[in-house]
């Protein structure tokens, strides 16, 4: 399914999840690379054991939505947070509430969203989120960028089709910008006012633990509501494909908890 921007020049691809009609939804963000579809049935799972709802989109640019339309700015991950996802709400979940779940990138764009404090937010979970630029980061993305160089990322074709050299470069070409050495988000933490679950693997090759414990800190100078931490053994970038049902477990007492919270 699509639906246009409001600016009716940008298609968007969604897909929605059936559930429990009482229950808030769960809406999914996906990485820096990704689309919906490389959740895979991640999401599935995690709508079937909580009865929840769940929205998943292709972020303008990736996916089957469509293709950029102007170079990406330092600020994107700020345009896609305050931007992108505030019309995307509005067209598709209108005044009803929501969780967000976000993986790398996603999970930096639902802290920046949270921080907003919007009213029908009820928490967040971020899986490998950044919020600053770490040497290892770099270090990643350089690894990554050469390997595309060198044809070993084909397979992102079959998500990205024709995008996929507009989208991978846009990644990994702002990320190693000079100026965004610079780009860190720790001072919107603190107003996060809603509860938060964040997950890191032991093991990522795109951060260290200091990014969590930088969120949880942050998230703790507002004293309204509580961030917890999971690190992930033997895993790296990408928990809920590393470590399925660990991230299951974590994620379904987590999305209850907030359930029954909003039923008292």
């Amino acid at each position: 399914m699509a639906f246009h921007t409001n600016n009716k020049r940008q298609r968007i691809h969604y897909d929605i999840i059936e559930g429990d009609r009482s229950k808030p939804w769960l809406v999914f963000l996906h990485e820096g690379l990704g689309c919906t579809a490389m959740w895979r049935d991640f999401p599935q799972r995690l709508c079937t054991a909580t009865g929840c709802r769940g929205l998943l989109y292709d972020r303008l640019g990736y996916g089957l939505s469509d293709a950029l339309q102007q170079t990406r700015g330092l600020d994107y991950l700020h345009r896609y947070a305050l931007d992108e996802l505030p019309d995307i709400l509005a067209a598709l979940l209108p005044r009803q509430a929501y969780l967000l779940i976000g993986h790398s990138d996603g999970g930096s764009i639902a802290l920046l969203h949270a921080a907003q404090r919007p009213p029908l937010l009820q928490g967040i979970v971020t899986e490998a989120a950044h919020v600053f630029v770490e040497p290892v980061t770099l270090d990643g993305i350089r690894v990554a960028d050469r390997a595309y160089a060198d044809g070993k990322l084909k397979g992102l074709q079959k998500y990205h089709g024709e995008k996929t050299g507009q989208i991978f470069k846009a990644w990994s070409e702002t990320w190693l910008m000079p100026a965004f050495a610079d780009w860190n988000i720790e001072a919107d933490l603190p107003r996060i006012a809603c509860p938060a679950l964040v997950m890191q693997g032991i093991d990522d090759q795109y951060g260290t633990p200091a990014q969590v414990d930088a969120i949880i800190a942050g998230i703790a100078q507002a004293n309204a509501a509580p961030a917890v931490k999971a690190m992930l053994a033997d895993c790296g970038h990408s928990p809920h494909q590393e470590q399925p049902q660990a991230v299951l477990d974590l994620m379904y007492d987590f999305v209850s908890k907030r359930i029954a919270e909003s039923c008292k």
